[in-house]
């Protein structure tokens, strides 16, 4: 057991409505669903982590998840439109249409340290031991994700300094980061991007435990860490997560052939931070168009910098290849990255009468947006991308 969860006289501080800014009207109606109904039956229910921080900051959140007293099969009896999940550790996912409402039972860490990270790579370990709102809290990754909003009275709880380090700005590991970080490498990342999507600053001894255990990423497992690079990339904020990410030695780590050329370019006067910010202006205007980016065209933009060394034919087959080895990404995003890169020369001159089918391509419009990305990240004339963009139009939007 883990020293900070043996402590048994701790209360929270409860911050009453007037102390903070979370409303209901910004709570999605499905959420409080589950919140009312679970606490009229007599349980405890709170809406938990990021949702909370989110609500604090005045930011939409993404997710609501609920904390409860109430066990996972009754949640589910709670609920005809629930179904249960997990083997390790069940939770009860309430659907509304496509929609789900996560609902997790009130948890405690019950391995010891050492099984805990002898068994790193099959993932964080868990099992059915449930606990208290406390231990619950106390078991998360982060203060500012440590904070709960109870439905009855309208209070934040918070037990782990939450609020303190949000209005702080500050990513900071619950309990001791040296063993949590070894407990669960994937942290690391996690507080990677928190820090950099909220715009906050990773506190010292947070900051000193990644850049000592960084190398514990490898003992993740593989998926896991690969969801979590692409999570890097949404929000606008992915120039900022990768130098963190080479800062804390973890890139070293994850894309060593990357690290050492940005080490080579000049560190932070590499080109890949002018790709990557060049890339987080096109996933904002994307964001407010409806639409997603795809994971082979931010590959290919944080990989671009190393064409630089590059440049003969195949260039980009032989430098995505290092993400296939180590990250195990998708053959789909590892050839749609594939043929990005190698687009450069193709549209780098005006498309010749008969000689232009690659406009016919189904990746032909993300090939167009990956060379805009670049070109404005170096200042470029895009006078002939919009050559073939006028071709593209007038063969009538090809699909």
């Amino acid at each position: 057991m883990f020293d900070f969860l043996k402590k048994k006289t701790r209360k929270p501080t409860v911050y009453k409505r007037a102390d903070h800014c979370v409303s209901r009207k910004n709570i999605d109606p499905d959420a409080l669903k589950v919140l009312y109904r679970l606490s009229s039956l007599g349980y405890t229910a709170y809406l938990v982590g990021g949702g909370v921080r989110d609500l604090l900051m005045g930011r939409k959140p993404k997710d609501f998840d609920v904390g409860t007293s109430a066990k996972p099969n009754e949640v589910k009896r709670a609920f005809r439109n629930c179904f249960l999940i997990g083997r390790r550790f069940r939770l009860a996912h309430v659907r509304f249409g496509e929609k789900v409402i996560e609902t997790a039972t009130f948890r405690q860490n019950s391995q010891s340290v050492g099984e805990i990270i002898e068994h790193a790579a099959e993932g964080p370990l868990e099992d059915n031991t449930f606990g208290t709102p406390e231990t619950d809290a106390y078991r998360r990754d982060f203060t500012v994700n440590g904070l709960f909003y109870d439905i009855k009275d309208f209070s934040v709880i918070d037990w782990v300094g939450g609020m303190k380090d949000i209005d702080k700005k500050i990513i900071r590991a619950i309990g001791d980061p040296d063993i949590r970080f070894q407990e669960d490498p994937v942290r690391m990342m996690r507080a990677v991007k928190f820090a950099s999507r909220l715009g906050f600053t990773i506190e010292r001894k947070t900051l000193a435990a990644m850049k000592k255990y960084h190398a514990c990423i490898l003992t993740a497992a593989v998926p896991r860490v690969c969801e979590e690079v692409f999570r890097l990339f949404p929000y606008g904020k992915s120039a900022e997560a990768f130098r963190l990410m080479w800062e804390t030695g973890l890139l070293a780590d994850l894309l060593p052939d990357l690290s050492a050329h940005i080490d080579r370019a000049g560190g932070k006067k590499c080109n890949v931070w002018k790709y990557l910010s060049s890339l987080d202006k096109y996933e904002l205007m994307m964001t407010e168009k409806g639409f997603e980016v795809s994971n082979g065209l931010r590959a290919a933009v944080l990989m671009t910098t190393m064409l630089e060394e590059d440049g003969k034919d195949g260039a980009g087959r032989r430098i995505m290849q290092q993400m296939m080895e180590r990250l195990k990404i998708p053959k789909a995003t590892y050839f749609t990255a594939v043929l990005l890169m190698e687009s450069r020369k193709r549209l780098s001159a005006s498309p010749k009468p008969g000689k232009a089918r690659f406009v016919y391509n189904r990746d032909f419009l993300d090939a167009l947006d990956y060379n805009r990305i670049v070109y404005r990240a170096l200042g470029t004339d895009e006078t002939v991308l919009n050559e073939w963009s006028d071709l593209y139009e007038e063969k009538g939007n090809i699909k």
